[in-house]
């Protein structure tokens, strides 16, 4: 099952730009996912297990990092390309 994740990053910190950079890179080194970003979030679409597994992977290292941080995340149950709209 294809499926679609959008997230935002926010870490609590003045020095935001290093983990946010360092989280993207960590997604789209995974395979078989397509990562797309804007000025607000990144989209991350592919198989479920994929997906999952890439956000468990690449959220891991920011989470156990110094700084406190939260994760927005929203996850559809269609995978849809970026800036695709979706008709349900």
């Amino acid at each position: 099952m294809k499926i679609s994740a959008e997230l935002s990053l926010y870490p609590l910190t003045s020095d935001y730009k290093e983990p946010i950079i360092a989280f993207i890179q960590r997604l789209r080194e995974q395979a078989g996912l397509t990562v797309a970003t804007n000025g607000l979030s990144t989209q991350v679409t592919g198989e479920y297990d994929d997906v999952m597994t890439a956000l468990s992977e690449a959220m891991r290292p920011t989470m156990e990092g110094k700084n406190s941080c939260s994760f927005v995340i929203k996850i559809l149950n269609v995978g849809i390309e970026p800036g695709r709209e979706v008709v349900v």
